[in-house]
């Protein structure tokens, strides 16, 4: 890496303002914004791609992982999105497998009218900052950079960009030499109802056994009734939030993409054909930011309770080994809180995280980040902003008691 650094001097255009702005559309981000226009704030989302939904989308990742609380938000889109899966209660499990083509076209639809303005193809470059307080981000757009200001920005994009920009100290992967969980390309297959030529291009790899394969394990989904196969399968060593490691991902997956699919058409599934691949890798795991309280596998395990409580899982500890080997680290859980804290950067204020970047160790956030618990984090996020703007407080100063309050109105139910 070459350690020159060059100082850039430009005047950016204001191109639009509101009370709450969010980086990022993943699950986190949209639910964030429909909470926050739910509370009467005007609400913009900054999406890089041209498409919501962030991993379920984008990377493929099209199962819900069960996370013992349906509820908020997320109970609504199964509700409206997924009606045969929704539970009688919402203190049920369920994994249900969708089309992420679907879910695009409802995430589009249901932004637009909660009123959410979304900007697609918007990059996060830079916080704007004012002293210690966030008052707005710098975008990377169509049209060049453009300057979006508010009362109170939270970062979803899963990495923590808009957080660490802003001085926020972040942190990565294990404690004990920063690896984070590997990256994987998640693929489709689908069933033509006879068989077909195994296909293997040049420069791929002929895996003979279960053993050989990256993860070492079969991993795929078949319950959508329609033939599709859903694949989990790849596995690359790095961190998604570094360059080289996700150069080097990409070109990786994508040759054991076509090396797992030619493996299950000469085994288990003989009559289908690979019918879509992610646009991009799944990242597992990036940065984590210093919050003013950071969630640990005690907590987990124990089956921790918090009076700031904003999203409670009981998914499981979940860790694809950090060194690219194939082993994966899976341990069941009761159930347990996280706390509004996790949420706050220390020290910056007009600044919420939510996703999978909250302030969580490696063990923790690798239950935490599936994204039935990153739309309940999201919600939380969107209302706290909001109830900043209406009070005219720093967002570490909302009362918890109200939060909870507007919370229950949107739906969301606490196991106690």
């Amino acid at each position: 890496m070459n350690s020159k650094n060059i100082m850039m001097h430009q005047t950016v255009p204001v191109y639009d303002v509101a009370d709450v702005i969010i980086v990022g559309g993943g699950p986190a981000g949209t639910a964030a914004a429909i909470s926050a226009a739910r509370c009467g704030r005007k609400t913009i989302l900054l999406e890089h791609s041209g498409q919501l939904g962030g991993m379920g989308t984008l990377g493929n990742v099209s199962i819900f992982m069960g996370v013992g609380n349906v509820t908020g938000i997320y109970r609504e889109i199964i509700a409206e999105f997924l009606p045969a899966a929704l539970p009688s209660t919402h203190h049920e499990s369920i994994w249900p497998q969708y089309s992420p083509f679907e879910l695009r076209l409802y995430l589009n639809e249901k932004l637009e009218k909660e009123g959410v303005k979304v900007y697609y193809h918007t990059s996060f470059v830079s916080v704007i900052k004012e002293s210690k307080r966030v008052t707005g981000v710098i975008a990377n757009t169509r049209e060049g950079l453009r300057a979006f200001e508010s009362d109170v920005v939270i970062d979803c994009t899963g990495d923590a960009r808009a957080a660490s920009d802003a001085g926020v100290p972040v942190r990565s992967g294990r404690e004990e030499d920063g690896l984070t969980q590997p990256m994987t390309l998640m693929f489709m297959m689908q069933d033509t109802g006879k068989p077909v030529r195994p296909y293997l291009p040049e420069g791929c790899y002929r895996y003979e056994s279960i053993e050989q394969l990256p993860q070492g394990r079969l991993l795929h989904w078949s319950t959508m009734g329609d033939g599709t196969l859903l694949v989990n399968m790849t596995r690359v060593k790095g961190n998604g939030a570094k360059i080289e490691d996700i150069n080097y991902a990409e070109k990786e997956l994508l040759r054991q993409v076509f090396s797992v699919a030619y493996f299950l058409q000469r085994t288990s599934h003989p009559n289908h054909i690979l019918s879509h691949i992610a646009g991009q890798a799944g990242v597992r795991e990036t940065n984590q930011i210093e919050g003013r309280y950071t969630l640990t596998e005690d907590d987990l395990t124990s089956g921790r309770r918090f009076d700031d409580v904003v999203a409670q899982t009981n998914y499981e500890i979940d860790i694809h080994n950090p060194t690219g080997d194939a082993h994966t680290d899976e341990r069941k859980l009761d159930g347990y809180d996280i706390p509004y804290r996790c949420m706050l950067p220390k020290e910056i204020d007009g600044l919420l995280v939510a996703g999978r970047s909250i302030s969580a160790t490696h063990v923790a956030m690798s239950s935490m980040r599936v994204q039935a618990t990153c739309y309940a984090l999201g919600q939380a996020a969107g209302i706290a902003a909001a109830l900043a703007v209406e009070a005219g407080v720093s967002v570490a100063d909302i009362s918890i008691a109200r939060l909870h309050e507007r919370l229950a109105e949107q739906g969301v139910v606490f196991v106690t």
